[in-house]
């Protein structure tokens, strides 16, 4: 262990120590962005760097299960993602296929898809599919892999998921009017039955939410880190959390 290593890990350990649990927040969002950039920095090709951001993974949710976040949100592929070139866009599923495999072979985590599926190749859909059945009876964190998602496209499946319900209901145009509100439309998302994310994490140094989870996070705090995700650190997490924690939510009021 060189004195960087050393000063890195006794700096970790100081700010987990003055972590206060009670103030973590219980489902964090993440955006992985980075992955491209990080490879070009390190003179890799861009598979490499989609590659080692899966890799981060599932060290991201040991950092998690350590400080008791329950529900975890990662954005591994978008729906604009989707308009890249073919030679990037077919290797980068196959990582993230690989990815969803481990983290279900993990025995740790509940894993849920978030997301479009009809957008995703067939071989990705099963995949996704039987990571969801295999990992549904595990205790630990519920991790929502967000691939093929886009917050608009979210929102307007869940009205159409709506209308479709009410529509095999027999309720009429008028009916549907009085009941819709808040709530109803929130029982049609991706993310039905969960908390809402206290937090959402950006990487990369981008601050912007590029569609990440628009209806969720109408009250999310957000904590945007310049460091690109295959690097993002355990440190890097703490400092999240402390920032958070620090932070007085009102909630509009």
């Amino acid at each position: 262990m060189n004195l960087r290593d050393l000063v890195y890990g006794l700096y970790a350990r100081r700010v987990e120590g003055r972590l206060d649990h009670d103030q973590v927040p219980k489902h964090v969002g993440v955006i992985l962005d980075g992955n491209r950039r990080w490879a070009k920095a390190s003179g890799g090709t861009t598979v490499q760097g989609h590659r080692a951001g899966a890799d981060k993974i599932a060290e991201f949710l040991g950092w998690c299960a350590e400080t008791d976040v329950e529900v975890v949100t990662l954005w591994m592929l978008s729906t604009d993602n989707l308009d890249r070139p073919e030679e990037e866009l077919i290797p980068l599923v196959g990582i993230i296929e690989d990815a969803v495999r481990g983290l279900a072979a993990d025995g740790r985590w509940r894993i849920h898809h978030v997301g479009t599926l009809d957008l995703l190749p067939a071989g990705t859909q099963s995949v996704l599919k039987e990571a969801e059945q295999a990992t549904q009876g595990n205790a630990g964190i519920l991790v929502n892999v967000a691939v093929g998602y886009g917050g608009r496209q979210e929102i307007a499946d869940a009205v159409r998921s709506l209308l479709l319900d009410h529509a095999q209901k027999g309720t009429t145009f008028e009916e549907l009017a009085e009941l819709v509100d808040i709530d109803v439309i929130s029982e049609h998302l991706y993310t039905r039955g969960q908390p809402d994310p206290d937090l959402v994490i950006r990487t990369s140094g981008e601050q912007r939410l590029s569609g990440f989870m628009l209806w969720q996070s109408a009250h999310s705090e957000y904590y945007f880190c310049e460091v690109f995700w295959p690097a993002f650190r355990k440190v890097d997490f703490l400092r999240a959390l402390r920032d958070y924690a620090a932070r007085h939510r009102r909630y509009g009021g």
